[in-house]
């Protein structure tokens, strides 16, 4: 039996390098302000899925939803082994949390049809909420299995998978079609030198616009395979009303930069004496004793 993975991947700032430009006065991030990188457990999201596409021929789905250049990130899913790609951009989609999120992502996953698994990273390093996936599976009344490790077998329309729960795991049966988020519990592998010579000149209709003939390009796309997919709102039949900032009821009441000041501190000896004064100091202070 052939199978279709939903990959739902995001491009997302790198957190390492946040600076004090990393937030606009409406409470975004500002994403120009940080270099963009793939969101890592969603890398682990897609290396299971690649897994289960050598295990079992199935036809893996990259998805995304952010602006146009987020089809750099469909880009790199290509290269380590996609078989197809989806961004889903559109102006209405700008400020979502993850209540508009999970609506904007059901209503691609609906538009994609006919799948038997959706995989999502546990969570993203820009939000940290672990929500989204939840919440698709609610949305589309799927079964789902949360901070999964890995797939033990797919059989039929059914999948059993392990879980890691504190202090061990779990494994659980579930029929499909279902949704799994996953954990960094796999390496994922590197881009493959072929598909990185073919995928890298994929691109979207909005990238092909800018080719001196832009029908042209999409052609000779189209006939190589090289075509991301790019939905907009409509395209997928979404309520404006419940994307974006129109359909987020989350909003930021305030953002204050935390500047950590060094205190006071006393340099001591590492020598017995040293550490002898150290202590009495402590003890006739009352931290200790």
């Amino acid at each position: 039996m052939s199978y279709t993975i939903i990959v739902f991947v995001k491009q997302v700032p790198d957190t390492q390098n946040i600076s004090g430009d990393a937030m606009k006065p409406d409470g975004t991030v500002n994403r120009q302000a940080l270099p963009a990188i793939f969101n890592p457990e969603d890398l682990n999201a897609l290396e299971l899925a690649l897994q289960l596409k050598d295990r079992y021929g199935a036809k893996v789905v990259a998805a995304t939803m952010g602006p146009p250049n987020a089809a750099e990130v469909l880009r790199d899913a290509l290269c380590r082994g996609a078989d197809e790609a989806v961004l889903l951009t559109d102006r209405a989609f700008a400020g979502a949390d993850t209540l508009a999120t999970s609506y904007a992502l059901t209503c691609c996953a609906k538009a994609i049809g006919n799948f038997d698994l959706i995989l999502c990273g546990r969570q993203a390093i820009d939000g940290d909420t672990a929500q989204v996936g939840p919440q698709i599976a609610e949305k589309l009344a799927l079964p789902q299995i949360s901070y999964v490790e890995n797939v033990v077998e797919m059989e039929g329309k059914s999948v059993t998978a392990r879980r890691a729960i504190e202090g061990g795991y779990e494994i659980l049966k579930s029929p499909l079609p279902a949704l799994f988020t996953v954990i960094d519990a796999n390496d994922p592998r590197p881009k493959n030198a072929v598909r990185i010579m073919k995928y890298k000149k994929a691109k979207t209709k909005s990238e092909a616009s800018k080719a001196a003939d832009p029908a042209a390009e999409m052609a000779k796309l189209e006939a190589k395979g090289l075509v991301i997919k790019e939905w907009s709102a409509a395209d997928v039949n979404a309520d404006v009303n419940r994307i974006g900032f129109a359909g987020s009821p989350t909003k930021v009441k305030q953002i204050m930069s935390v500047v950590l000041a060094a205190g006071d501190y006393k340099s001591v000896e590492a020598t017995e004496a040293g550490v002898s004064n150290l202590v009495h100091e402590l003890i006739e202070d009352h931290t200790l004793g």
